[in-house]
């Protein structure tokens, strides 16, 4: 049989690396070059040059990966949750503090993914230090991350701020079905938009980006202009006089707060997922991270001391999901409260496109590590139709999306959704961190471009453990945020999660293959796409 060979980036020096395919086999031609040596540890199955191959190849630089991180970050969050924020703390100043806290933790998590993100420039984040840690029980790592994200990598709360502020701005009522079907357009559109024309995706998700720090500046400027006290608003300074009264002291209130705080920032990783498209991929994520990032928490900061000048305590507690609406109507009137929830659908949808483009390439990279999925992992490994953009990990994400937005009223699934997303997240980045210490100490003398102060990573571990263990105390409310849901639901809900993960990974690796007898044979194989992917087979034991 004839070879047949492709090539790609090696992502570092641009030279190319040959793949030969005999049969089912694939052997690899390694270059001296590639950052990961062999002396080093090497994430999950594929090789470096293995899992860069097939796609678009390298075509991100530094403007689109800092717009990757602004789009991530500056979705729904700043526009609707402050409201929950200070209704969970009680005082103007607690919740400021809470997302100066928020701003330090995230950059404190920024370096922590900056040092892995440069020793294993591949796309899949959290996935590839945690193969790159934990690598025995083999696959479980991988598997539990896999659930987590499959499960919980849905974007329909963005989905559904879209929907409720494009019917505001059109003066209809926010009919349930109404909103869930504009909803379900959203992520169809976006779905097919990165998987039948990803350059377009990507134009579009930058100049999303751009509009929304333009929008976040107008509100930061329109705050100064109140705080001067030239508007109609009587008294701007009134809730910065006295600014801690009324705060709780209920450890679970901060700490289920801070998880809305954390989620409003999440998005400073998004580059780590996606380094396969990255060019020169260490130099621009050291850049891009840091940036984004600042760009976006001067903004949010800002925006919150706008949002405060302009409202009332109790005004901006009952604002529910447009606190931002609710600073326009008081600022400008109700047609500029309009005009804002077309900003803040724009905003949300720009969200959608940037979640849902790295989501897909994390669901490819799990499929190419040979995670069990039906109908097998090679399809969803692939970058089918196109060869340049992967649908099938696109549609992936789809349909957690499409459960969740026909599924709870949006008014009570928004701020648990929140909740549950952010739980589980914290598990892994406590592994995360403490695989770090765990690598400074086994392994000194691997390749490090970026070093965190130990310290930033200290601090970052305790504040994993603290945002773990808080929210099983009883809040001041007795009630929690989310009634008539029991305040420690979603810790449970995300353990559950983990722990289906679990289960699934004992099914596919010990209890099916002890029962029927056979053992699982991992080959490599090259798609037509040219993207490699990691199979099993099913080799009968006598």
């Amino acid at each position: 049989m004839a070879n047949t060979t492709s090539t790609t980036q090696d992502g570092t020096d641009g030279k190319k690396v040959g793949y030969n395919e005999k049969g089912d086999e694939v052997s690899v031609r390694s270059s001296s070059e590639v950052n990961i040596r062999e002396d080093e540890v090497n994430p999950g199955e594929l090789t470096f040059e293995e899992d860069a191959a097939g796609g678009m190849g390298r075509h991100l630089g530094v403007f689109s990966c800092t717009m990757l991180i602004v789009g991530r970050i500056i979705g729904t969050g700043i526009f609707s949750t402050p409201s929950s924020i200070l209704s969970s703390v009680g005082s103007v100043g607690a919740s400021l503090m809470l997302w100066v806290l928020g701003f330090v933790l995230s950059f404190c998590g920024l370096f922590v993914w900056l040092e892995y993100g440069t020793m294993f420039p591949r796309s899949g984040g959290e996935k590839v230090y945690l193969e790159a840690v934990y690598k025995k029980p083999k696959f479980l790592a991988t598997v539990i991350f896999a659930t987590n994200a499959i499960l919980l990598g849905f974007t329909a709360s963005g989905c559904i701020v879209f929907a409720d502020n494009i019917l505001v701005s059109a003066g209809h009522a926010a009919d349930r079905w109404v909103v869930r079907g504009i909803a379900l357009g959203v992520i169809f559109f976006v779905t097919l938009l990165h998987g039948l024309v990803p350059r377009l995706g990507i134009a579009l998700m930058n100049a999303l980006s751009v509009f929304k720090i333009v929008i976040l500046l107008f509100v930061v400027i329109s705050g100064w202009v109140v705080l001067s006290g030239k508007t109609h608003i009587k008294d701007p300074h009134a809730n910065f006089r006295n600014a801690f009264a009324g705060s709780s002291h209920s450890s679970n209130d901060y700490a289920t707060a801070t998880f809305k705080v954390l989620n409003a920032y999440a998005g400073w990783s998004n580059v780590n997922y996606v380094m396969n498209e990255v060019k020169d991929p260490v130099r621009t994520l050291k850049i891009a991270g840091p940036l984004g990032l600042g760009i976006c928490a001067v903004l949010y900061l800002l925006a919150n001391v706008a949002y405060f000048a302009a409202a009332t305590k109790q005004e901006i507690k009952k604002s529910g999901v447009t606190v931002a609406a609710l600073f326009f109507g008081n600022v400008f009137g109700a047609k500029a409260e309009k005009a804002l929830s077309v900003f803040v659908a724009l905003s949300a949808l720009g969200n959608v496109i940037t979640v849902t483009y790295a989501a897909s390439r994390v669901n490819q990279e799990l499929a190419k590590e040979g995670v069990p999925l039906p109908f097998g992992n090679k399809f969803w490994a692939s970058n089918w139709p196109t060869g340049k953009s992967p649908l099938p990990g696109l549609i992936v994400h789809l349909i957690p999306s499409v459960i969740i937005i026909l599924g709870p009223p949006p008014a009570v699934a928004y701020p648990f959704i929140l909740d549950v997303e952010g739980y589980p997240g914290q598990i892994i980045n406590l592994f995360i961190v403490l695989g770090l210490f765990w690598l400074r100490w086994k392994k000194p003398h691997l390749k490090r471009p970026f070093k965190v102060w130990l310290p930033f990573a200290v601090f970052f571990c305790a504040a994993a453990v603290f945002l773990l263990v808080a929210p099983f105390l009883r809040p001041a409310n007795k009630v929690g945020d989310t009634p008539p849901l029991p305040y420690y639901l979603y810790c449970l809900v995300g353990i559950a999660i983990m722990v289906v993960g679990v289960l699934y990974w004992a099914a596919w690796r010990i209890v099916l293959p002890k029962i029927l007898g056979y053992e699982l044979v991992p080959r490599k194989e090259v798609l037509e796409d040219g993207t490699v992917v990691n199979v099993f087979s099913r080799k009968k034991v006598e």
